[in-house]
């Protein structure tokens, strides 16, 4: 796909990992100059040789700084003073009941989550709208619209994102500059992963012998692993087939904070999960498929 972005500058912040780094890798597929963001340059350095090892002929940079402040977000713009690309993907987040989060913790969400792409966007628009031609886009997530309980302050700030994108994007009208909000699933990120692991196991609490085990692809001999599928969680579908069982499968809302809406070849999955998370899958479903109905 030739998308015609050879030359363009394309900023991502939060790049080093997870969806930033696709976004990334994408954009350098398709010659656009790329800017890498990280907070620290070993792992700034990290994801640069790791585009430049997939896209020999990529233009990618990597600035170090923390763009969840204001000075981060000034030292930027006097290094890098225009682009035509703004992917405002920075964001944190942070499982805690909703009466145990102080008002530091929702401040630092807001500072991270919401005032990067505000103070950024509000930098690099005037020059996008100088040239007519230019792209904003917000990663959001569908916790703007369906606020999760154990993240309330997280999925304020989503909402946030997407009403500053809305209002943005009004300003543009007669232009070439467009505005716009992503509102992504549950993605497969370390981070996600991780954290979502532990909390599964620390809310499992002790392993007792002989207990009953669920039937689902999470269960027993079959099972992928306790860090993707866990049977305490209330199931959802998990839109991958079986050819030889033909049976649906079920997966939690997530022990990986994964959701997976359509079927995944093995490239997606490699591409979103890494390749030792899809061996683990790829693995578990094989062995489902062996097992008797």
């Amino acid at each position: 796909m030739d998308l015609k972005l050879e030359d363009k500058t394309a900023l991502i912040t939060g790049s080093t990992a997870g969806i930033g780094f696709a976004i990334a890798l994408g954009l350098a597929r398709e010659g656009a100059r790329v800017m890498v963001n990280g907070r620290t340059q070993a792992r700034v350095d990290a994801a640069l040789a790791r585009i430049r090892r997939e896209v020999p002929q990529a233009k990618a940079e990597g600035v170090a700084l923390d763009l969840g402040t204001g000075a981060g977000c000034e030292a930027l713009v006097r290094q890098l003073p225009s682009v035509d690309i703004l992917v405002n993907n920075l964001g944190i987040f942070e499982p805690k009941p909703f009466e145990q989060i102080p008002d530091a913790d929702w401040q630092r969400l807001f500072e991270v989550n919401v005032m990067s792409g505000v103070r950024l966007s509000r930098a690099y628009l005037p020059g996008m709208k100088q040239r007519n031609w230019g792209r904003i886009v917000f990663i959001s997530s569908e916790s703007a619209v369906q606020i999760p309980a154990e993240m309330v302050h997280y999925g304020v700030t989503k909402t946030a994102q997407v009403a500053v994108a809305r209002g943005i994007a009004e300003t543009c009208a007669g232009t070439a500059v467009t505005v716009n909000s992503v509102l992504a699933g549950p993605t497969a990120s370390p981070k996600a992963w991780l954290t979502s692991s532990l909390r599964w196991r620390k809310s499992r609490g002790p392993r007792r012998r002989n207990s009953r085990r669920s039937s689902s692809l999470a269960s027993g001999p079959r099972r992928c692993s306790s860090a993707l599928l866990s049977p305490r969680r209330s199931p959802r579908s998990l839109c991958l087939s079986v050819r030889r069982k033909r049976r649906p499968l079920t997966a939690p809302r997530c022990a990986l904070t994964a959701e997976w809406s359509k079927p995944r070849s093995k490239a997606n999955w490699t591409q979103a999960m890494g390749e030792t998370a899809h061996d683990f899958l790829e693995k578990g479903l094989k062995d489902y498929a062996k097992a008797p109905p």
